[in-house]
C-alpha cells in the first residue's frame, strides 16, 4: 500500500473540508443530536430543581392532572 505524506497544514485543511461537508450534508442528523442534548440538559435542570422543592403526593398530582383534562 502506498504511503501518504501530509504536512500539518494540508491535514488541517482536509479536516476542515470534511467537517464542513458533514455539516452541510448531515444537517438533520446534527439537528436531532443538538435537540436531544438540549432536552437532556433541560431534564437535568428540572431534576435538580425538583430536588430542592417540597414533596407532593401522587394523589395530589393526579388530582391536578384530572382537573386540567
Amino acid at each position: 500500500m502506498p504511503e501518504i505524506n501530509l504536512d500539518e497544514i494540508k491535514l488541517k485543511e482536509l479536516l476542515k473540508t470534511v467537517i464542513v461537508e458533514v455539516l452541510q450534508e448531515q444537517k438533520e442528523v446534527l439537528y436531532d443530536l443538538f435537540a436531544e442534548i438540549m432536552e437532556d440538559i433541560a431534564l437535568e435542570r428540572a431534576i435538580k430543581e425538583g430536588e430542592n422543592t417540597e414533596t407532593v403526593s401522587r394523589e395530589a398530582i393526579f388530582k391536578i392532572l384530572d382537573s386540567k383534562g
